[in-house]
């Protein structure tokens, strides 16, 4: 048997339509096994079965319940069904609940199914063949449209089973690729004797082996595998489309509850802010901004609050809406949801998730916002980097998000277009401080680190940086950049500083000044300090064609003379201790001497 053919098939339908008699029928196991669900007569929780079809392959029956307070855990069952089985009593003809539950697989996205109409040994011709045009013309429009309609009995003499196990054989499955983040949706949790907590539920995306190490999401409860059954087998494996239960150590089955997800640990995190498009049912009034919703998703049910991204117009048809929910939710693109009221609590419609991750919508951002739900419901998974702004997107989540191409800095994924924003805004800023500091040989790498680029991270505003001098756009030197362009060029006001602020060293002779006794733009004397024309001697600034003229001086000395004192350069130049020191420490640095002892020599 291929477990790549296994078919997952929900039964839906009114209360009293005979779905469970029906599946005991065809696999002789009641799935009314609960105590209150014997005594009422009804199916309360989501209830699993499998069944063997004539070709080999295997039915999983996932049979929800049809009263209307638990349409909640009919949704839940919904999840991950490749078709569905509708049944109709054949004595009551379609019910408000039957066709709350046709709308409701509909807007999950369900494609393929089987119609039963059921209890066939109790009604006469006629009613049968009104029940048989009640069903069609409820089914029309809908993706049972084209759907068999099989006459069952799970009486005293069942009939009509063979062609219905040959009509379910006949179902396709939807392809269900086997990559992308593990997710199992909890429907179930219980404990087994002997092996402790088991959930169960139907895998949505990705494959997990036996001792894996997961996580429960909401609430990062982590935990492995011990064991593993896929449609009632043990297996190895289990993947994408099938019935699973899993066997977890190291978790307690009070901290589970249905509307968890199973999935690998580290790959996936909650969310409550979700971009969707929705449909409402047809009669729905317009949903209000802000209105708090019922939102079901998966297996889960949680309070929202719902915004409008553009005008629902034909409250009919499909538009873009924001629900914020109350407390998290795993949810990811392609997701199927629907919505109902908070109270009472009838369906509104539903939908798909467009951007599970979305940033916080505005009402200034209508346009820009729908702009990009329309690129990405058409699969431009690249508007996902845009919204991703400064932050940009690790590797993994571009993986879990579908994301490709983009610009890499510093390991992280950002938009071509926000790259070069992030350039121009940089060369702009570096322009502006050109004009603004022209006296400066460019500014300092982490300078420019602010404004509109500050949200960039440090790692990858240098790996910009890189960038743009790879691409020659601008040029390092030492701890400054600078334009390609510039050059630094002394207007007529500054050539006059420039005579003004030598002319006043050149009269403070070896001594110098202090930077605040020269006084003067501080530019300047950086400038002139980069270019020699000065250098700094200890605290004071001096001459630089003075210390040329030292720097003569004491090579000459020494050219006759094996060493240099103190004494010897107070003599030779004229100065005290106090000034001399500072300039043999100076002379010492550029090389000119080297110290020995108490005095110098020729370096």
């Amino acid at each position: 048997m291929s477990t790549l053919s296994n078919l997952v098939i929900g039964t839906a339908g009114h209360i009293d339509h005979g779905k469970t008699s029906l599946i005991r029928a065809l696999t002789g196991v009641d799935l009314d096994q609960a105590p209150e669900e014997r005594e009422r007569g009804i199916t309360i929780r989501l209830g699993f079965i499998h069944l063997d079809l004539p070709s080999g392959r295997r039915a999983a029956f996932v049979d929800v319940p049809g009263h209307e307070r638990l349409v909640r855990t009919m949704i839940s069952g919904a999840t991950g069904l490749d078709a569905v089985l509708l049944c109709v009593s054949a004595m009551e003809g379609v019910m408000p609940q039957t066709r709350e539950h046709l709308d409701i697989l509909g807007l999950l996205g369900m494609q393929r199914g089987v119609i039963a109409l059921t209890m066939t040994d109790l009604a006469d011709e006629e009613t049968l063949e009104l029940a048989e045009l009640d069903v069609a013309d409820m089914v029309a429009g809908t993706f049972l449209d084209d759907a068999p309609i099989i006459h069952t009995s799970a009486g005293e003499t069942p009939a009509g089973l063979e062609d219905l196990r040959r009509a379910l054989d006949a179902l396709g499955a939807p392809p269900r690729p086997a990559s992308g983040t593990f997710r199992l949706p909890i429907d179930r949790a219980f404990i087994k004797q002997g092996f402790g907590t088991v959930v169960t539920g139907t895998v949505r995306t990705g494959t997990l082996e036996d001792g894996a190490e997961v996580e429960v999401q909401p609430g990062g409860i982590q935990a492995r595998v011990r064991g593993l059954q896929v449609h009632g087998g043990a297996q190895g494996q289990t993947h994408a489309g099938q019935r699973t239960a899993l066997n977890l150590a190291g978790i307690e089955r009070d901290d589970l509850d249905r509307g968890q997800v199973v999935v690998r640990r580290g790959s996936l995190t909650p969310t409550s802010m979700v971009d969707t498009l929705l449909t409402l049912l047809p009669g729905t009034p317009e949903i209000a901004d802000g209105q708090r919703v019922r939102m079901l998703i998966g297996t889960a049910e949680v309070l929202a609050s719902l915004s409008h991204i553009t005008p629902p117009g034909d409250p009919s048809a499909a538009h873009f809406v924001q629900l914020r929910t109350e407390r998290p939710i795993v949810a990811m693109a392609g997701d199927r949801f629907i919505l109902r009221r908070e109270s009472p609590m009838t369906t509104l419609g539903g939908g798909q998730v467009l951007d599970a991750w979305a940033p916080r919508f505005r009402a200034r951002d209508h346009a820009r916002a729908t702009a990009e739900l329309s690129r990405l419901r058409e699969g431009d998974r690249s508007v996902l980097l845009e919204r991703a702004a400064d932050k940009g997107l690790d590797p993994q989540t571009c993986r879990l998000r579908g994301v490709e191409g983009g610009v890499e800095l510093a390991g992280r994924r950002f938009a071509a277009t926000r790259i070069t924003q992030f350039e121009q805004l940089l060369l702009d800023d570096l322009a502006a401080w050109h004009q603004a500091h022209p006296l400066d040989p460019g500014a300092t790498r982490r300078s420019l680190h602010r404004g509109r680029l500050a949200g960039l991270d440090p790692r990858a505003y240098d790996a910009l940086l890189l960038r743009l001098e790879s691409d020659q756009r601008v040029v390092s030197t030492g701890a400054h950049i600078h334009l390609p362009a510039f050059r630094i060029e002394l207007s007529p006001e500054h050539e006059g500083a420039r005579t003004a602020l030598l002319s006043k060293l050149h009269a403070a002779g070896l001594e110098g000044l202090k930077p605040a006794e020269l006084g003067g733009d501080p530019s300047l004397t950086h400038l002139l300090l980069a270019r020699k024309e000065l250098a700094r001697v200890g605290p004071r600034l001096v001459h630089g064609g003075l210390l040329d003229e030292l720097t003569d001086r004491v090579r000459a000395y020494l050219a006759e003379n094996a060493q240099l004192d103190p004494a010897g350069f107070k003599a030779l130049t004229g100065l005290s201790r106090r000034t001399a020191i500072p300039l043999l420490e100076w002379l010492d640095a550029q090389g000119v001497t080297r110290r020995e002892g108490d005095g110098r020599i020729l370096a």
